[in-house]
């Protein structure tokens, strides 16, 4: 099954995103992690397809979509894209998933809208960051280079960061995930001023605990027991303030949950999802 490509205009930027299953269904959202896009959740999505009208957005700077123009990645303005996107697409309330960078943008967006959201799934992140998590990011995107030589140097990297990836899901990201260059090269489909932002430690980190706050909608907290960037600690505070919160820890799973065990993220999600 293939999704259908689709591109619309929002806040005078164009947003390419994939759309699966029919379009009577309920509407799902995904949101995509920082150094992503929309085509990271193509199996959930097509798994899920039964059931919803998927709708997996490249953000702002990401995939498809357009650069933000003066480097403008605040989670604020990632927030507004999407209540853009949902007031065009989903005119009912609607479902909303959001993994890491998605997840923030998700925070913000639900703590906003409250009316807007059913129910809303966090995949490993939270009002804040782990600070251990936080540092390991940086050296990450610190170290890679703006160019590689082939494919095969791009899965090389990939499997490096993801080891508990499928060969057949490190390809996938690799073909969707950078841009062909003159010579047989490769690039980041990600916006290089985010890497620099990253770099420099001038990622946009608000405060999202009042958001938080504010969201009343039933919520799934899905965490990897072995990730650094949502800390068992962060985890239980949110708890503790969603009125209808609930967590799922995931065994053998670091911070991308859905590649590292695609099979137990699916069980979990979908059973909170499904209408």
């Amino acid at each position: 099954m293939e999704p259908l490509e689709r591109e619309i205009r929002l806040s005078g930027l164009r947003f390419h995103y994939v759309e699966w299953g029919t379009a009577a269904a309920p509407p799902l959202v995904l949101l995509h992690g920082f150094t992503g896009h929309a085509r990271t959740w193509d199996d959930f999505a097509a798994s899920v397809a039964d059931c919803f009208r998927v709708l997996a957005l490249d953000q702002r700077g990401h995939g498809d979509s357009d650069r933000a123009p003066h480097g403008d990645y605040r989670i604020a303005t990632m927030a507004q894209d999407v209540a853009a996107f949902a007031d065009a697409l989903c005119p009912g309330p609607f479902r909303l998933v959001g993994l890491s960078m998605g997840g923030r943008v998700a925070i913000a967006y639900a703590g906003s809208h409250g009316g807007r959201v059913e129910r809303l799934v966090l995949v490993d992140i939270g009002p804040e960051i782990a600070p251990e998590g936080a540092a390991r990011v940086r050296t990450v995107v610190a170290n890679v280079p703006e160019e590689l030589a082939s494919e095969e140097q791009a899965c090389r990297l990939l499997r490096a960061a993801s080891p508990r990836y499928s060969d057949s899901l490190i390809r996938h990201r690799v073909k969707h995930g950078f841009n062909r260059l003159p010579g047989g090269r490769l690039g980041w489909k990600y916006d290089k001023a985010l890497r620099i932002q990253a770099r420099e430690g001038r990622r946009d980190m608000p405060d999202l605990w009042p958001d938080l706050a504010r969201i009343a909608c039933p919520a799934l907290i899905v965490r990897g027991i072995e990730s650094d960037v949502l800390s068992p600690q962060i985890a239980k505070r949110m708890l503790e303030i969603l009125p209808e919160g609930r967590l799922i820890e995931i065994p053998d799973a670091g911070h991308t949950v859905p590649g590292d065990q695609p099979e137990a993220f699916l069980k979990a999600v979908r059973a909170f999802l499904e209408p």
